[in-house]
Formats: structure tokens, C-alpha cells, sequence
């Protein structure tokens, strides 16, 4: 497996709760796959961080925030966790993330609140917290479904297919794989979205 990385002191993290019914196949599992606690953004959001009001990014976000623009603001968020996520900051791409996050529900931009949930979702996986991880790929998967959003429901099950694999457990692993395909399939995703999943499918070798 992949070295152990040191814990992330992530951002501004959700507290409370949502997550609704999830993919037919996953709804017996996921509460326990997420240790019980469903997922919703608070109320309002606190000041951005000293740290993370310097740049461009952050400038058009704190005008569009000003402004309660919440489609601007999300948008510049999401442009600084992109640039976040680039330099494998995962600090600031987590606190980035849940402001797009709040921002896009805000605005009821639903298919762009589902995607902000999975991209979360990915910066914990790649700061080393799978199990972190898992809890916002549920949330992308429930709000995907209820929306009928599903790539963003391939993707997100994708993920967390990964981050199960990360922690261990090949089978659960190989059968959100396999529940990956078929959503992307079905949702004409890129090749190389359907190519990842069937490449996580089939992680599981015989042992001689």
C-alpha cells in the first residue's frame, strides 16, 4: 500500500447533518462506511484565513463574498482550490473546497454542490485521509442521486472505491468499481473515467 502521510489539519469541515438515500446497492453499507454521520455545510461561514486572502483567486472571492454574489464567489473558490490542489496544498484546497461548496448550495447550483462534495472528497483522499474521504463521496453520491447527476455519482462512488482500497477492504473496493462502470457508462463519461474504474476493478489478483 502507500506510505503512511502525516494527518492533515484540514479546513473548514461541515458539522451536522444530511445525507439521503444513497445508490440502491450502497444504502445497507453506508452509514457504516461513513461512521454514521451525515454530512451538511454550516449555516454561514466564518472569515477566510489570513493565510489564503493574498491572490487573485482570493481577491475575486472576497468581492463576490462582499457582494453575496454566491455564483461569483463559488467560482472563485473553486479557481482557488483548483490552483490548491496543482501545488498539493491540502489545507487551503480543503477550506477552498467547502467554500464552493457552501457558496454553490447557496446559490442552488445543485449539480455543482454534488461536484464540490466529490472534489472535497478527492483533496482529503490525496492529503491522506481516506477515511475522511469516503464520508464526502457518500454525500456526492446521495445528492447525485437525488438529482440524476450520474458521472458526478460514477465519480464520487470512483473515489471512494479508491479510498476503500486505500484502507483495505479489496472487495468493497472492486464492487463500487464495478457500480463506477456502469454509471459512467451509462452517462457517456470521458473513456478515461470508465478506463479508471475498470483498472480499480480489477486490482484484486489471486494469491499463489
Amino acid at each position: 500500500g502507500a506510505a503512511a502521510q502525516p494527518p492533515v489539519r484540514w479546513g473548514e469541515t461541515p458539522r451536522g447533518g444530511r445525507v439521503g438515500a444513497s445508490l440502491a446497492t450502497l444504502t445497507r453499507r453506508l452509514r457504516a462506511w461513513t461512521g454514521g454521520r451525515p454530512l451538511a455545510t454550516p449555516r454561514g461561514l466564518p472569515a477566510l484565513p489570513l493565510a489564503l486572502r493574498r491572490g487573485e483567486p482570493a481577491e475575486r472571492y472576497l468581492m463576490a463574498a462582499r457582494a453575496t454574489d454566491h455564483p461569483a464567489a463559488a467560482a472563485a473558490a473553486e479557481a482557488a482550490l483548483d490552483k490548491a490542489m496543482a501545488e498539493a496544498a491540502w489545507w487551503p484546497a480543503d477550506v477552498w473546497g467547502h467554500r464552493s461548496l457552501w457558496h454553490f448550495e447557496q446559490a442552488g447550483m445543485e449539480l455543482d454542490a454534488v461536484r464540490a462534495a466529490r472534489r472535497i472528497g478527492d483533496v482529503r483522499a490525496a492529503g491522506g485521509d481516506p477515511t475522511s474521504a469516503r464520508r464526502y463521496y457518500a454525500e456526492a453520491i446521495s445528492e447525485g442521486r437525488d438529482i440524476g447527476a450520474e458521472r458526478e455519482q460514477g465519480l464520487a462512488a470512483l473515489g471512494m472505491g479508491y479510498a476503500e482500497m486505500e484502507l483495505g477492504d479489496v472487495t468493497t473496493a472492486r464492487r463500487l468499481a464495478q457500480i463506477a462502470i456502469d454509471l459512467l457508462e451509462r452517462s457517456k463519461a470521458p473513456a478515461g473515467e470508465v478506463m479508471s474504474a475498470r483498472t480499480l476493478r480489477g486490482d484484486e489478483k489471486e494469491v499463489s
